[in-house]
């Protein structure tokens, strides 16, 4: 549904919508504590609504669903997305921008016909603007975006791990006994995925991740050559279709890495 061209007008337009919205505020915002526990601030509302509007005005045409609305209206959305969705996450990172850490990012994804078409992920303090389209390739900042064939093993990766959802057994195994040289977690799961995608890590493990969350930097991953698969429980069924239910998400640079890591996993 969308060309190199579209591509490259949508990340300007997250650029200059977070220019506007999520800069000024950086560091000068207090959160608020949502029903489930998370936090949102004035920058996620603030972002959603330009972005609704801009893309309405574009493309007037598809829906979006934002992670700033209701649940019934998003499950509403869920069951027309064969015709197109804007999937949103207008702040990913909420938490570190609130508290001041400087890693944080937008996230833009189009469904269509059940699948993944088009993301975008954008980190505005670095000025790095992460896109894919299916089948075509990934960019970082315009620039082609392909993992190299091959990589260090296991016991040479850079892990990401966030340690908050897993179970407590694989949290022990992990802490006593970890198969990766070493480990980080920085807060915003798309940005995950784009790092993991550009190589600046490895191996990638996260107990739970929503729709918006994944949709735009899992599509960046697989374009640029990295193996990942989302999945229902740690039993590793592999998700079914597009849904708002929380993955599981286990990742890496490599097909052999993502075999090696998964084989561990499985213990």
């Amino acid at each position: 549904m969308l060309d190199i061209a579209t591509l490259r007008e949508l990340e300007r337009l997250l650029a200059q919508a977070a220019e506007r919205e999520l800069l000024p505020r950086f560091e000068r915002v207090r959160a608020r504590t949502k029903a489930d526990g998370s936090l949102i601030t004035d920058a996620d509302l603030g972002m959603q609504a330009r972005l609704f509007d801009e893309l309405a005005t574009r493309w007037p045409e598809i829906a979006l669903l934002g992670e700033e609305m209701s649940d019934d209206r998003q499950l509403c959305l869920m069951d027309e997305c064969h015709r197109g969705l804007w999937v949103l996450d207008p702040l990913d990172g909420t938490s570190n921008f609130a508290s001041g850490i400087p890693f944080f990012g937008v996230s833009l994804a189009l469904l269509s016909d059940g699948a993944i078409q088009a993301g975008v992920v954008l980190d505005p303090l670095r000025g790095e603007s992460f896109s894919a389209l299916r089948g075509q390739g990934a960019w970082l900042n315009g620039e082609p975006l392909r993992l190299p064939g091959e990589g260090p093993g296991l016991a040479q990766a850079m892990g990401m791990v966030d340690f908050k959802r897993l179970p407590a057994p694989l949290i022990e195994r992990l802490a006593r006994a970890a198969p990766y040289r070493s480990q980080r977690s920085f807060g915003s799961v798309a940005l995950d995925w784009c790092w993991l995608a550009a190589g600046r890590v490895q191996v990638y493990l996260h107990g739970g991740q929503k729709l918006w969350d994944y949709a735009a930097g899992s599509l960046v991953l697989r374009e640029a050559g990295g193996s990942g698969g989302l999945y229902e429980d740690f039993d590793e069924h592999p998700m079914s279709g597009l849904s708002l239910r929380p993955r599981i998400a286990v990742a890496a640079t490599t097909a052999e890495l993502f075999d090696a890591w998964r084989a561990w996993l499985r213990g």
